[in-house]
């Protein structure tokens, strides 16, 4: 760490700081609220969405009760392809948003096959693609995490660091300056003083001789 420098300059330097810290601090706590709420938010989604994958798949199981025979084959009936993931501007914070999922659907005859096979396919992509919903929904959270300990961490450093550091300084380089100048004055009293005297003493010795 720097020393500090007990001068005019310093002080001035001193006092542009505190004022810029001053001014950004009010914004730097906005936004720590603002991403604060939006990580909340995300919270709250992230356990909807949870939910609703766990509904969906118990709702396959109550609409169609005849997958529990086991002599049905359905293994690779619908598979997830993949899926793409757009980014989404929340609060300067970059989040992942689910964009569209692609599943692939095995050929089946739909004169051979049951109707409810239909309805099956229907809702088994509903559900893998309310699970990928609910991993992004996830992810979104711990970024929103991580971004609100930052904003906090630069918060709590203006706050409780900077802030604070320049007040002492400036508090500091001012009374060494007040110092420095009452003792100049004195100095240049003391000064004056023994000017007198130095030449009244030479006036009183003219006049003896």
């Amino acid at each position: 760490m720097a020393k500090l420098r007990l001068s005019k300059n310093s002080l001035q330097q001193q006092q542009q700081q505190l004022k810029l810290y001053t001014k950004l601090l009010p914004s730097l706590d906005l936004k720590r609220r603002q991403l604060t709420v939006e990580a909340q938010k995300a919270r709250a989604e992230h356990s909807e969405a949870i939910a609703a994958a766990e509904t969906l798949e118990t709702r396959i199981g109550q609409e169609l009760p005849m997958l529990a025979d086991e002599s049905l084959d359905l293994s690779g009936l619908v598979e997830m392809n993949g899926y793409q993931v757009g980014e989404q501007n929340v609060v300067g914070t970059r989040l992942p948003i689910l964009e569209h999922v692609e599943f692939v659907v095995a050929d089946y005859s739909r004169v051979a096959t049951p109707a409810w096979i239909d309805i099956l396919v229907t809702r088994l992509k509903d559900a893998a693609e309310a699970r990928v919903r609910a991993r992004i929904a996830g992810q979104r959270v711990e970024i929103l995490n991580q971004a609100v300990r930052r904003i906090t961490q630069r918060v709590n450093l203006f706050d409780k660091v900077l802030i604070p550091t320049a007040k002492e300084n400036i508090q500091r380089i001012r009374i060494y300056l007040g110092d420095a100048e009452r003792a100049a004055v004195i100095t240049s009293k003391l000064a004056k003083v023994k000017q007198q005297q130095a030449g009244g003493g030479w006036d009183t010795e003219e006049e003896q001789s």
